[in-house]
């Protein structure tokens, strides 16, 4: 990414002029900001809901896999394994219930998807497999055993 310096001296030798759109940018966002339109995701499920007997397209399916890798970014991870695991999960389980989004009550699937990643992190992050400790540590010290 260049600085607008090295643009404006890019334009120079080349022998154009230089524009600098920054200020009339200010407070709007361009459609390539949006990675997932609402209305594309909304019409995407209702078609599978209706053609595909509840079964996802490999299109819907890359919606769900871009939502859930964007809200992987906002969560914090030790381990990229993790954070792979809990975008699987979520995935998996938007693949789950996307069929239960009701069109006649809403018209956001992208939050009614977003919620459902949400709670698929959750669970993924439950379910990694942390170390599970013993209930109680028995120690042998001569011939007694203690336990901790």
């Amino acid at each position: 990414m260049s600085t607008k310096l090295q643009e404006k001296l890019r334009c120079e030798k080349r022998g154009e002029e230089f524009v600098d759109e920054t200020l009339n940018s200010i407070g709007r966002t361009p459609e390539s900001q949006h990675y997932v339109k609402n209305a594309v995701l909304r019409e995407e499920i209702i078609r599978c809901k209706r053609e595909n007997n509840g079964k996802a397209s490999e299109e819907l399916a890359k919606m769900f896999i871009q939502i859930a890798s964007k809200l992987s970014n906002k969560l914090k991870y030790t381990n990229e394994d993790d954070r792979q695991d809990c975008i699987y999960t979520a995935v998996g389980d938007c693949l789950k219930y996307f069929k239960d989004f009701d069109e006649t009550i809403t018209e956001n699937a992208f939050a009614y998807i977003t919620s459902i990643c949400r709670n698929g992190f959750a669970k993924g992050w439950r379910n990694l497999g942390r170390m599970k400790q013993p209930q109680a540590l028995t120690v042998s010290l001569s011939d007694n055993l203690y336990s901790l």
